[in-house]
């Protein structure tokens, strides 16, 4: 009884993500995804907030372009910050944080979010674009040739690590966990992720989990493991059991 009520209220928390349809409907593809209307823009303005806010503060504060808080709010203050670093680098001084003043600021990783997904990123605002495009490593590493649903799940599972207490509380503290991904150990975590690999990075931070809390998953066709195969079974997406 209680696992199915943990199931069934897992759902209901997946279904306001989005339409019940639009997370359910197989038929949807990658691009289908980046265009729904939760999906959030990487360009900053006046008014976002965020992780991704309190990195281009802390950059534009630490070379004296800004001497507001580090708050992640993206006040009149970091408006103003923003464009004296951008007419100081030959920028349009048009205050808003793009790929160009991206590139400037050093923060390659923003850049090729924006590069790789057309200035669109899904991501959760409490994740920066540095976040995402990991956790996009992690899922092409781990799960390029699954379903896309099978690559969003591989993201739930290291978004409810980061959740849980049990587990380091940063995603790429999570990646790099001694002996967690065989994509880390094997050297595939340094491959290129693609568009859908980002796609699936950022309907996962957008709290879509095809695995309802899992916090483990394994190919039991290759898994080495006889602890991993004691886990409790919740569901399978293509060659991965995702378990608790």
């Amino acid at each position: 009884m209680k696992k199915a009520l943990r199931i069934g209220l897992a759902a209901l928390a997946v279904a306001t993500v989005g339409t019940a349809s639009a997370i359910f409907n197989t038929a949807y593809t990658s691009e289908d995804y980046a265009a729904m209307p939760f999906v959030q823009t990487a360009v900053l303005k006046q008014g976002a907030t965020g992780g991704e806010v309190k990195e281009v503060q802390r950059r534009l504060k630490q070379w004296g372009y800004y001497n507001g808080a580090v708050d992640g709010i993206y006040g009149k203050g970091t408006v103003e910050a923003v464009k004296k670093f951008q007419k100081k680098n030959g920028l349009t001084a048009d205050g808003i944080a793009g790929i160009e003043t991206y590139r400037a600021l050093g923060m390659n990783d923003s850049v090729k979010v924006l590069e790789g997904n057309n200035g669109n990123s899904g991501s959760n605002s409490n994740y920066t674009n540095s976040d995402l495009y990991m956790l996009a490593k992690c899922i092409y590493a781990e799960a390029r040739g699954e379903s896309y649903t099978g690559q969003v799940a591989v993201g739930a599972v290291i978004l409810n690590r980061v959740a849980s207490s049990s587990f380091p509380n940063t995603i790429s503290g999570v990646i790099y966990q001694k002996g967690a991904f065989t994509a880390v150990s094997d050297g595939q975590i340094n491959l290129e992720p693609d568009r859908t690999a980002m796609n699936a990075a950022s309907d996962a931070m957008n709290g879509w989990d095809p695995t309802y809390g899992c916090l483990y998953y394994y190919n039991p066709a290759v898994a080495t493991s006889s602890w991993i195969f004691g886990r409790q079974t919740v569901t399978t997406i293509g060659k991965h059991v995702f378990a608790i």
